[in-house]
């Protein structure tokens, strides 16, 4: 397996410097064709109006959408223009998740940047949470800190569950490439800790026969949150990526009482690579 086609989400109004720069990383080091993708929908004002004044509006503002949207593929073309390999750049006026999502059928995966967890306008911007749930498509978020792809370091926040199989599965191309990766449980309040061994020791038996060497550790469970846990690990591991499978409970739990894929998605320091 290997990435033959990545696709990079950008945004209207956000940081783009960082998922560009990881996302030609990535096309190069997979000698992979790199597709951008933009789009943007005219937002409706909060006050009705008709007529000429109406359609004057909407001519400013589509026009604007495009002149942003055309400025989106100038930054695409000029981060890529030294990258080699097959560039494509496909953008629409349209909802942005919507036409992201139609799009990636087209990538192995996809990157995408991070977000506060303010609200976000979903005219102007494709959100990793929507994007992760989804493409069918392993999704990497780039922090807008981040200035490069390091896979010095990788870790796995292994949970026995479909979604963390799938994402170790996406994420192989990376981890064949890493120097060291490490993968770590940390158990829940019930679980037998021979249990816990068993199956990290089980994933990295998995890798090895992959070509990968990968390191089993059981965490020992602490005080602090699960994602708090997840990103100490990956400091103390010097990790400059961290594969997960997203939403492991469910996702309105997550997004009201928060978790660990909210926290990767909103903020990580680290690039995410996650499968649901």
């Amino acid at each position: 397996m290997t990435y033959a086609t990545v696709m990079v989400s950008l945004a209207l109004g956000q940081p783009n410097d960082a998922r560009l720069q990881v996302a030609g990383e990535l096309a190069e080091r997979f000698e992979a064709a790199i597709v951008g993708v933009a789009a943007a929908q005219f937002a409706p004002p909060l006050y009705f109006t008709d007529g000429t004044a109406a359609q004057r509006l909407i001519d400013q503002e589509e026009t604007s959408i495009k002149r942003c949207v055309s400025d989106l593929e100038a930054q695409f073309r000029a981060a890529t223009r030294t990258r080699g390999g097959r560039v494509e750049w496909r953008s629409a006026m349209d909802f942005p998740a919507r036409f992201v999502l139609a799009q990636a059928r087209c990538a192995d995966i996809v990157v995408s940047g991070g977000q506060s967890p303010a609200f976000s306008d979903s005219f102007a911007l494709a959100s990793p949470k929507d994007l992760v749930m989804q493409t069918g498509r392993p999704l990497l978020v780039v922090p807008d800190r981040v200035n490069w792809l390091d896979l010095r370091s990788v870790l796995v926040a292994w949970k026995d569950t479909p979604e963390a199989r799938r994402a170790v599965a996406d994420a192989l191309p990376m981890l064949r490439k890493a120097k060291e990766v490490t993968i770590a449980e940390i158990p829940e309040a019930d679980d037998d800790r021979s249990d816990v061994a068993a199956r990290v020791t089980d994933v990295a038996a998995w890798l090895a026969r992959h070509g990968v060497t990968a390191t089993a550790r059981v965490v020992e469970a602490g005080n602090e949150t699960a994602a708090a846990q997840v990103e100490r690990i990956a400091g103390d591991v010097g990790a400059g990526l961290i594969v997960a499978g997203a939403y492991g409970h469910s996702r309105f739990r997550e997004l009201i009482l928060g978790g660990v894929t909210q926290y990767l998605v909103t903020q990580s320091a680290h690039c995410v690579l996650l499968s649901h």
